[in-house]
Formats: structure tokens, sequence, C-alpha cells
């Protein structure tokens, strides 16, 4: 099935021999961009299975007796009666599923919720969501499993408003799943890829989940940012935290900081003060409950453009008889960061700047430009974040060459 399946593309390979060839891989990307001895090996998994705590499961109508067949003898309800559906992971390259009654990277009760709705949906007749067509109701289910608090959001997405006999959906599905702790409903009806509607109903439960990372609690609603691969998370942020190096008298700039995680971290393992950055106004108010739910007072966060407000940063701090040390912490999107965020990253000039990547190439090359402005790398730290997969987080640790200027 690894062949087809488009979730996994190394999962037939020794675990050893895919952390070798994430090594080899982060070596070529930084020849010339890190010093000798800067480059550390990466950071496995200690257990690569499972790891995924959040799973997404579309569901189709099983096309022809063939598919129809796989359908039937993946189902784990052999009694249902109702349409013959698909659900389990896209094959490489198309949008054909193929369906799976077992998954090696996901969280495995995940997992049993998203074939514990397709069976419900047999039983009751529910029809799946046809993407060429445009019909049927339910798109998609989203789990997402509390690493270490084990409270279970189910999301059902769904092609129209009502969900028929929602109650009776919800007490089968917590019969069959009792560790489910809130089911929630999400609506969208555009013809489009994007999972998630604008509009929600909270069907069973709270409607969200509580889960503690690095030692602090996040609200987790079905909209929120949180990392799928939360244990390895924390190895992450404990390495960055410590490349940082902070001491209780520097100030850290969160940029690109989503919902606070990084940086409330900071603001708790000695960081004088955080200022998160985000240009998306729902991650700043999910960063600032975050904020309030920890107890956290020496962190904010605001919406605005990160190179627009270092840049005025800057000027500000050029007034100042002696402003505080500063650590830059940033965590870009996979395309990397803007050359204007550079630049007014090299205007404000911090301290040292800890950049952490889930895409090494776009990292190597935002460095390179960091180069020229007088910031050298001391440390690569990458971090095996999805075993399994070609992907891989990277830490680097930059900080301002002698005698050069903003």
């Amino acid at each position: 099935m690894s062949d087809r399946c488009g979730g996994c593309t190394a999962v037939e390979v020794p675990y050893a021999d895919q952390l070798a060839a994430k090594d080899a891989r982060m070596a070529e990307l930084f020849a010339g961009v890190a010093p000798a001895g800067a480059l550390r090996p990466i950071i496995g998994m200690a257990d690569p299975t499972h790891y995924r705590n959040k799973v997404i499961s579309p569901y189709a109508p099983a096309r022809g007796r063939g598919a129809r067949q796989a359908a039937r003898a993946a189902r784990s309800d052999k009694s249902a009666h109702g349409p013959a559906i698909l659900t389990g992971m896209y094959e490489r390259g198309t949008h054909r599923l193929i369906p799976t009654a077992s998954c090696l990277i996901e969280n495995e009760q995940a997992k049993a919720v998203t074939l514990a709705v397709r069976d419900i949906m047999e039983r009751h007749g529910m029809e799946p969501y046809d993407e060429d067509a445009g019909t049927g109701l339910v798109r998609h289910a989203v789990v997402r499993v509390g690493h270490q608090s084990g409270e279970v959001l189910v999301t059902i997405v769904t092609n129209g408003d009502e969900l028929p006999a929602s109650k009776a959906f919800c007490r089968e599905l917590v019969r069959r799943c009792p560790f489910v702790t809130t089911v929630v409903q999400n609506v969208n009806t555009r013809q489009t890829n994007v999972i998630l509607g604008d509009e929600e109903r909270v069907l069973y439960g709270p409607g969200f989940i509580l889960d503690t990372l690095c030692g602090l609690s996040f609200r987790i609603s079905s909209q929120s940012f949180y990392q799928v691969s939360a244990g390895q998370t924390e190895v992450l942020y404990d390495e960055a935290i410590r490349l940082a190096g902070l001491d209780g008298t520097q100030h850290v700039i969160d940029a690109y900081c989503g919902t606070g995680t990084i940086g409330l971290v900071a603001a708790a393992r000695g960081a004088a003060g955080v200022t998160g950055v985000d240009v998306v106004e729902s991650a700043i108010r999910d960063a600032r409950a975050n904020a309030a739910h920890n107890g956290i007072g020496n962190a904010q966060f605001m919406a605005a453009d990160a190179a627009v407000f270092m840049r005025a940063l800057a000027a500000r701090r050029a007034d100042e008889a002696d402003p505080a040390p500063l650590v830059v912490m940033m965590d870009p999107p996979r395309s990397g960061a803007s050359p204007e965020f550079l630049d007014a990253l090299a205007a404000l000039a911090p301290e040292r700047v800890v950049y952490i990547s889930c895409d090494p190439a776009t990292q190597a090359r935002d460095i390179r430009h960091l180069a020229r402005a007088g910031y050298e790398v001391s440390v690569v730290q990458p971090v095996d974040m999805f075993p399994h997969t070609d992907h891989i987080e990277s830490i680097a640790l930059l900080a301002r060459s002698e005698g050069a200027r903003p």
C-alpha cells in the first residue's frame, strides 16, 4: 500500500537509514552556509509510529465494483447496509482515495474514530461528499488527540447546514469510541480543497480540548493551529529555547508567532518579556487567550506585519540610551521569510536569531541573506518531526558578528 498511499513515502526504509538520508540532505543544503562543526546530527524520534495527533480523513463514494468491494473489505462494521464509502489517504499525486483500516503514522484512537464515522454513515445511509458533482453530505472528519491530556475532538465537516439525527450520531460515535470528549459540526458548502468552512456548531461536549505542551496548557479548537507531532514538538522547542540562551535580561520577538506556543514557552523559561507578531488576527486572539489561560503576564501579542513592526521597533530603540538585549525567534511558513522581513530583521540587529524552519532549503537561502547583513551561523540542529516522510524540521542559531552594523 505504501507505494500508492501519499501519506508516508519512506515507510519501507529502515528508520536509521531514513535519518542518515536526512543528515545527508542537510549536509548538501548547508554546504557553504554553515561552518564546519555547526551542523549537528538529526534528532530522531524514540518511537516513530502513530505520532500524528491530528488526523484528517475524507469520505467519498466507492465507484465501480472493485472500489465497492475494497470499501466493504476495509470497513469494521460488517453489518452496515448503506452506501459503500471510502475513507483513508489519497493516492500519491491524485484525489483517488485508498481505503485503509490502519496507518503506521496516525494516532490509533484518531484512526478508530474515522472508521467509526464511516460505519455510522453507512448504517444510517448518510451520503459521502462527491467532489466532482458537489453533492453528498459528509466531506471530512478531522480528529485531534491531546498528546498529554488524551482528550479527543472530532470535527465533522458537512456539505450543508443540517446533520440529520445529530444527537443519535454523537451517541453512537461516543458509544463506539468512549474516549471522544467533544464533537463539532463544521459547515463547508464551497467546492474547494480547503477543508474547513467558517460556520460551526458544537454537537457534544465543550467544543474544544486542552493539552499540555512544554509544561503549558493550550486550548485547541477545530480552527486552532497546533503541532500535529506534539511529542517531537517538545524536543524541538526545548532545543530552540536552549539555543536562545535566555537569562532573564533579553526581550524576545516571536515573529510569525501563530497561536503563541514558542513565545509563551520562552516567556515561561527565562525571557524578560515576549512580543509575538503575526498577520493572522484569529491566531493572535488564540495567542492572547493562551497567555491568559496560563497566567503569563510577560507576553504580549499583536496582529501586524512583522517586517513593519521590526522597522518601527528599530527606530524606537535607536533613541534609547540602553535598550534591552533582543533575541528574535522566527518560524516562517514553508516558503521562508521575505526579503523585506530579513532586511527589517537586520535593521533591528538582535544579538541572536533562532530560526525554526519546516523547509531547510528556504532556511538556507534566508541564512545566506542574513550572512550578508553580518550574521554568522553557529548551530544548525535538524529534528525529525515526521518520520517515514521526506520532511525535515531545522533550528538554526545565528549571532551578529563582531563589528557588524545594522
